[in-house]
């Protein structure tokens, strides 16, 4: 065969090409957005076959983030669906789902979902349920953080937080979201300058989560009330779209938003197109180090001898400190304790001299963790959230998922003494018992809507083999019209206080052909009654509470056993 016989690549394209545009948005379907972005490296013919709208909506659906009625809503403010993809591949499906901290044990649960053109993180309130049930009646949340999608796909970051008694918003940068990311930081992240306006470089040379929990509280707060922007009245509004009337002022303010991104406090005279060569969201590291209580930095150069000179220096006096034996316990301290205190300005001094400026960021990794029954061990010194592992139910796990429930038999019913009942939050997954004999359905605890938490969230409510049926008799004639189509064996959490180690006593899981789940304790009868939850909706539904100070909004690492949002608050 001569090589002139050969089909060439640009036959190829061109026989691609000349595919029907249904054909090839039926073909995208089995691509991934890297590999349609690929397809314009093979040759320039394929170019305008990747910029196809109707290719890049088939893969804003391929990403399984929004229905088909969204994205298409979506597309009102974007450039084009290939903007639109970016934002939902590269940033929305890594972040959506339920993320939580250890503490408080009352009021760390919070779910990131769609909001309209914008990702929204939500702080479920411990609250009670009242006489409408859970899911008529209004959840209570308080909003955590916005990344808001650009014209071009790109992503703006606002912490919510409180001064005084007014809600603020506290822009900042998205420094990175990994695909697979179960951990979600809150930092300041330095950045140089070049001599093209607006344009930063990241070279980072100490890592913030490196520094004392000291020093990064200090950061973050002394950022966050430099960059901090009352919160207009149109803003305070609606964050979802619930109706066809709400997408107009949805779309304002997601552009008055993007301004306060772009242009902080001067956003209400500025247009979007308008230029700027300095970024208001920024803070001097100069002026940073000053109100720290320091003089002024030191140039670059000088800074890193006298890292070295002091580490060296520190280094020496440890090693004398170690060999000699101290006659005054007082004075080894003091010792210890001025080493101590010189590493961390030093630390402290390389950090903020690794760029002109500092910001808040936002950053989404991937790290090795371990679990105790579904729930991550956590740093409790970190400002930062965990992502949950929630299933999805299948056909072998067919009861996996967030569930949410009250105590008491029939479900939903309120006396005059106890108008409410507090509301649990509770997420199933199934494992293997030690000895790999029997699988077990764990109901991990993750939110109480009590004022006072007797178990930790990670504890198990209980705890039952789900191979082996209960011979039980559900222990109320008054079945509320519920028929009963299995039963298994298992103990759920009663005496004792602790995380690893509280009490359990037998009892019994009841399944309905209503889809209710209901856990009953064989000694005392006390019924805990779950049903399935949709987060989301309910999150549309309920009613959005203001939230607390912007660092403790983020993550509250006070070790609290008490309700932090009391009762009576006001609401926005």
């Amino acid at each position: 065969m001569k090589t002139s016989d050969l089909p060439s690549e640009s036959s190829d394209a061109c026989l691609l090409l000349s595919l029907p545009e249904d054909v090839l948005a039926l073909i995208s379907r089995f691509l991934s957005p890297i590999d349609i972005c690929n397809l314009s490296l093979c040759c320039k013919s394929l170019c305008s076959l990747v910029d196809s709208e109707r290719i890049w909506i088939v893969q804003c659906e391929v990403v399984k983030v929004l229905p088909l009625l969204e994205i298409v809503q979506w597309r009102i403010g974007i450039s084009s669906y290939k903007a639109l993809c970016r934002f939902l591949a590269e940033v929305m499906k890594p972040l959506v789902g339920v993320w939580v901290h250890q503490n408080p044990e009352l009021g760390n649960v919070v779910h990131v979902m769609p909001g309209f053109l914008s990702l929204v993180a939500c702080r479920i309130i411990p609250q009670e349920v009242g006489p409408l049930g859970i899911q008529e009646g209004r959840v209570m949340w308080s909003p955590v953080f916005e990344i808001i999608c650009g014209f071009d796909g790109s992503a703006a970051f606002f912490l919510h937080g409180r001064d005084g008694e007014c809600s603020s918003l506290y822009p900042g940068f998205v420094m990175g979201v990994e695909k697979s990311c179960n951990v979600l930081l809150l930092e300041v992240e330095p950045r140089r300058e070049k001599r093209l306006c607006g344009e930063v470089d990241n070279d980072v040379r100490f890592s913030f989560c490196k520094l004392a929990f000291s020093d990064r509280r200090k950061l973050l707060e002394i950022v966050t009330g430099r960059v901090g922007l009352t919160q207009p009245e149109l803003s305070s509004g609606k964050l979802f779209r619930c109706s066809k009337d709400d997408e107009a002022m949805l779309l304002e303010r997601r552009t008055m938003l993007l301004k306060m991104h772009k242009f902080g406090g001067n956003w209400n005279h500025m247009k979007l197109e308008d230029g700027l060569c300095y970024d208001p969201n920024q803070v001097d590291s100069n002026e940073l180090w000053k109100s720290l209580g320091y003089g002024d930095m030191e140039d670059e150069n000088q800074i890193h001898g006298t890292q070295r000179k002091g580490f060296s220096k520190y280094f020496k006096s440890g090693i004398k400190h170690i060999l000699r034996r101290s006659s005054s316990s007082s004075t080894s301290k003091s010792s210890s304790s001025s080493t101590s205190s010189g590493i961390k300005r030093l630390n402290l001094q390389s950090f903020l001299s690794s760029g002109d400026f500092v910001g808040l960021s936002v950053k989404a990794s991937k790290t090795k963790l371990s679990s105790y029954k579904g729930w991550p061990n956590m740093h409790e010194t970190r400002f930062a959230l965990y992502k949950l592992p929630v299933k999805n139910p299948v056909n072998s796990q067919e009861y996996a998922g967030l569930w949410g429930g009250t105590f008491g038999w029939p479900p939903g019913k309120c006396t005059e003494e106890k108008p409410g009942k507090a509301l649990f939050l509770v997420m199933l997954t199934y494992e293997e018992s030690q000895d790999e004999s029997e699988r077990l359905l764990i109901g991990t605890k993750i939110l109480e809507g009590t004022h006072y938490v007797m178990h930790p969230n990670g504890s198990a409510m209980f705890v039952v083999k789900i191979g082996s049926p209960s011979f039980e008799l559900f222990p109320f004639d008054d079945t509320n019209g519920e028929d009963f189509e299995h039963s298994y064996a298992g103990e759920g959490i009663a005496k004792g206080y602790g995380f690893r180690y509280p009490g359990y006593k037998p009892g019994s899981l009841f399944v309905t052909s209503k889809g209710l789940l209901m856990f009953v304790w064989k000694e005392t009868r006390v019924v805990l009654t779950l049903q399935r939850l949709d987060l989301e909706d309910l999150l549309k539904k309920g009613v959005c509470v203001s939230p607390l100070p912007p660092c403790l909004n983020f993550t509250y690492l006070t070790k609290s056993h008490t309700n932090v949002f009391t009762p009576g608050r006001r609401t926005s």
